[in-house]
């Protein structure tokens, strides 16, 4: 899989997915990360691609050309690779914004059944609409709060998107049994040694029997689901009423 960042500040982007998991599936050749610099494709000499907005308001806005051209010299490379699935199916661009459908690990799965993957960061007081009606297909909000720009929200999709490639964990059963893997968050987990601070294993998990165990971690998972989020505990019984 392919990721293909547009944005203003790409040293930011590639130093942070540089390193540990996404750095190395990086290296491997797992995914490919670009991010590609919007500034690029401006068309003057101080290569300034915000301006003032119609009809007043505090802040710049980024300019439509350049943000266009930088997605066409994309698209056009992505198709290059695949010149004969491109006519038919049209990358997906992701519009990094907090008026966006709220980024969870179901998107995360099916934006991992891509293949190149556009994430596109606004600045200032955003993109001219026009632009973003022409080439985004999907809105995307990582939540309920404005950020200085869309690099961390970008980086953010790389990595939980990422991990889901196939070969980038090293243990296959990590993304089921992770919070969010079945509805539900993740049970306690302990490591040597068996007491600490005077807080001891729980003695099931020294027992040796797999069936309890698992058993117990489930509960485990639906009572902290309970307490710490609600609204995921609910939804969960709803279409898991036996496990009430």
């Amino acid at each position: 899989m392919r990721f293909h960042i547009m944005t203003l500040f790409p040293d930011m982007v590639i130093s942070a997915l540089s390193d540990s998991m996404i750095g190395r599936a990086r290296e491997k050749g797992l995914i490919g990360i670009e991010a590609v610099n919007i500034r690029d494709f401006a068309f003057n000499k101080h290569n300034k691609v915000d301006d003032y907005t119609y009809g007043g308001g505090a802040g710049m806005l980024m300019q439509a050309e350049p943000v266009y051209l930088c997605y066409e010299d994309i698209i056009k490379r992505i198709r290059a690779m695949h010149p004969e699935e491109t006519a038919e199916k049209k990358t997906r661009v992701i519009y990094l914004t907090p008026q966006g459908r709220v980024f969870d690990q179901k998107m995360a799965v099916e934006l991992a059944a891509e293949e190149d993957l556009i994430l596109l960061c606004g600045h200032y007081e955003g993109i001219d609409e026009r632009v973003l009606e022409e080439i985004v297909t999907d809105n995307v909000s990582v939540g309920d709060y404005v950020l200085t720009g869309g690099e961390i929200p970008a980086m953010l999709i790389v990595d939980a998107v990422g991990r889901l490639i196939p070969g980038v964990l090293s243990n296959s059963e990590s993304p089921q049994t992770e919070s969010f893997g079945n509805g539900l968050l993740e049970y306690p987990q302990y490591s040597r040694p068996e007491v600490w601070h005077d807080r001891a294993v729980p003695q099931i998990l020294l027992s040796g029997d797999h069936a309890k165990v698992d058993r117990w971690r489930f509960e485990q998972s639906l009572q902290r689901t309970n307490q710490r989020r609600p609204d995921l505990y609910e939804k969960y019984i709803k279409e898991h009423p036996e496990n009430k």
